[in-house]
């Protein structure tokens, strides 16, 4: 057993990246919605500083800009940038996450012995061993499953209840995990449809601009008028679009590899905890009767 003064192998306050930021921590995989509302605000306007400033003077990059810039275009090219930014931004802080909870795998919770049984006597070693190495194991989906199977041994005559322990918090956590994607599957919902309302807006000011042409009866300056504004309603409609399918689009992938990423770790959690609790497991009383 390690000694008290040894240090962390994991320390959720030191690595988790919303902790070292000041703010509290997702459960898990999830993450702080305030946090990533910052950051998904911040990436938004560093978006809109490169449009104006790198992208709109040049001639390459204008044809880029004008998509997020034309004047029609704001209304709803605003705040698809920001929610596609704040997906960015959770789909990010997810991955520095996972990324913290896979460190578990690597940890020996159990002794390297293979002569070592786990029971209810050596189920508290077990224990002071875990807190030894980390500071928080409720924070890990990993240990947060042993620490809650160990407690529980005490109280459990049979290894296949344990067993059932560890399958029932494993279903919790598949949960847990998916209920962490709710958020930023809204997001992918709502970016269309704001790329749609867009799409409504120009075609309604294209369709308004046209009835003024077919007024002006034969004014030239007047029809040119009014093209003007037949053109850029129709730029709206069709830009607003382009942009909100970009964004979701880019958006549904990042998702559906993420979270194949964190359901395959949750496949190995299950592995760990069979090859190296459930298979240690052992009653006493079965084991070593009393004399």
């Amino acid at each position: 057993m390690p000694p008290k003064d040894a240090p962390l192998v994991l320390s959720w306050s030191r690595q988790d990246i919303e902790s070292r930021l000041g703010f509290r921590g997702g459960r898990f995989t999830g993450v702080n919605t305030l946090c990533a509302f910052l950051g998904g605000a911040c990436l938004s306007f560093a978006i809109y500083l490169l449009m104006v400033f790198a992208l709109a003077p040049t001639a390459a990059g204008h044809v880029v800009a004008i998509l997020f810039l034309r004047p029609g275009n704001l209304l709803t090219v605003i705040p698809g940038t920001l929610l596609f930014c704040w997906g960015v931004t959770i789909l990010a802080i997810k991955r520095s996450k996972v990324k913290l909870q896979r460190r578990a795998l690597d940890l020996a919770t159990l002794p390297d012995n293979p002569d070592f049984l786990l029971t209810a006597t050596t189920a508290e070693q077990v224990l002071s061993r875990l807190h030894s190495a980390v500071d928080h194991p409720h924070h890990f989906i990993l240990l947060n499953r042993i620490e809650r199977a160990l407690a529980n041994l005490k109280n459990i005559g049979q290894v296949s209840d344990v067993s059932s322990i560890l399958r029932a918090q494993a279903e919790n956590d598949e949960d847990q995990v998916a209920s962490s994607y709710t958020l930023i599957n809204g997001f992918v919902w709502a970016i269309p449809v704001l790329g749609f309302i867009g799409t409504v807006q120009g075609l309604s000011y294209a369709i308004g601009k046209f009835g003024i042409t077919l007024q002006a009866q034969g004014d030239m300056s007047a029809i040119r008028a009014s093209l003007q504004g037949v053109t850029s309603g129709l730029a709206t409609a069709f830009e607003t679009t382009l942009v909100a399918l970009v964004f979701a689009l880019i958006l549904q992938l990042w998702i559906t590899f993420q979270q194949k990423g964190e359901m395959g770790f949750l496949d190995e959690c299950n592995d760990y905890c069979h090859a190296r609790v459930v298979s240690r497991l052992r009653v006493v009383g079965a084991q070593n009767p009393p004399a």
